[in-house]
């Protein structure tokens, strides 16, 4: 029986696929074998030796100790593109309403009063103060060409919009569903010189931080609307708010409120609405338990954000997998480890990520605790588990 121990709400959609006959969940699970969350702090959770893996129900990992984890050979999962659509309507309609200055109309709007003549009158001689513009045309800037990014970028060309890109790092899964017609950029300065509005989906690391600072921003047409739906960090909130008053910046929309940008009309901020949808946290949170599910039961790897990809079809009475530092003969110490125990091995799959291997192994019959325990106690083996 596995422990799944769960933080947050999660999705009954995905909790479903976790049946009571082989998994225990709940938030109160002890020595849980695995953890789902959505928005928890984990950084400082003791990290129990039952701890085999982490599903976040989201991208951003940015609450989980991913570097620790990863120290104690524990996958951290998250659910790439299963909240895409969600984030993409949500900059679209940001666009929208920035372009048009819908929020400072409607509160205009909503502030009117005397009798109906007079409403009427103070309407017709306000909205000349909302005159926005329209899209079409219109340079979008795509910083980050994930699952996110590609679908923003594509449903800004729907709408008539010229569209430019820049990911230095971009999989050849998002290169597939990128639409030819994203103009790929040199550089992130490149593409701001060239925006009139410019989103952000990039992780919150050293290199992405104040990514649009006050340098970059002077670099930039007047009047550029500025998204971000991506983390608090990335844009430099006070370069931004300088922006506005100097008008080099229409407005800007967030959705990571603070008290300096929550009173300036110009900014529209947003509760971390992002993936704030039903379908998104299902998606999530299907797509999480699925990949723990193959994880715990055959050791499979997707979508994990510190250990390879690697997935092998189950040939043979008992399973291997070891999570290791990326060390020279590490695949010749465990095989030997084995060899020494008469263990024959059916198949066999290893694969390396940064300072990290993981080893999937198949073998004839099961090996005994204490051979486990041999392949443990190499140097550089993080973890080992027989399935």
């Amino acid at each position: 029986m596995f422990k799944i121990k769960t933080f947050n709400n999660i999705s009954e959609k995905g909790l479903k696929l976790l049946p009571g006959d082989v998994y225990s969940v709940g938030a109160d699970q002890k020595g849980a074998d695995a953890i789902i969350l959505r928005s928890a702090n984990l950084h400082d959770m003791e990290i129990n030796p039952e701890l085999k893996a982490v599903g976040r129900a989201g991208a951003g990992t940015n609450n989980v100790p991913v570097t620790s984890l990863s120290e104690h050979g524990i996958p951290v999962f998250n659910a790439p593109g299963a909240n895409a659509n969600a984030v993409k309507e949500l900059v679209i309609a940001g666009m929208l309403i920035a372009s048009r200055n819908i929020v400072q109309a409607w509160d205009y709007a909503a502030k009117i009063e005397g009798t109906e003549d007079e409403q009427r009158k103070k309407v017709e001689d306000g909205k000349k103060k909302f005159v926005g513009f329209e899209l079409p045309g219109r340079t979008l800037g795509v910083v980050g060409l994930g699952a996110i990014g590609v679908q923003i970028a594509n449903a800004a060309l729907d709408l008539g919009m010229r569209v430019v890109g820049f990911d230095p790092t971009i999989t050849v899964r998002s290169a597939w569903q990128l639409s030819a017609n994203v103009q790929e950029m040199p550089s992130i300065d490149e593409l701001l010189k060239q925006s009139d509005f410019v989103t952000f989906h990039v992780p919150l690391i050293d290199a992405t931080r104040n990514l649009l600072n006050a340098e970059r921003l002077a670099s930039m047409k007047d009047n550029i609307v500025v998204l971000n739906f991506a983390r608090e960090g990335i844009i430099d909130d006070d370069a931004v708010l300088t922006g506005i008053s100097n008008g080099k910046v229409h407005a800007y929309v967030t959705d990571f409120p603070s008290e300096k940008l929550k009173h300036n009309p110009r900014v529209i901020s947003l509760p971390h609405l992002g993936a704030s949808t039903n379908e998104a946290e299902e998606n999530c949170a299907i797509m999480v338990a699925n990949q723990l599910k193959d994880f715990l039961q055959n050791g499979n790897i997707r979508n994990s954000v510190n250990f390879p990809e690697i997935k092998l079809p189950r040939d043979g009475e008992c399973r291997l997998a070891v999570a290791n530092r990326n060390m020279p003969d590490m695949v010749g110490q465990i095989s030997h480890v084995l060899g020494q125990a008469s263990a024959n091995i059916k198949h066999m799959r290893n694969e390396s990520r940064n300072g990290l291997a993981y080893t999937l192994i198949d073998l004839d019959g099961a090996i005994g605790e204490d051979v486990l325990q041999q392949i443990r106690n190499i140097e550089g083996v993080l973890n080992a588990r027989q399935l």
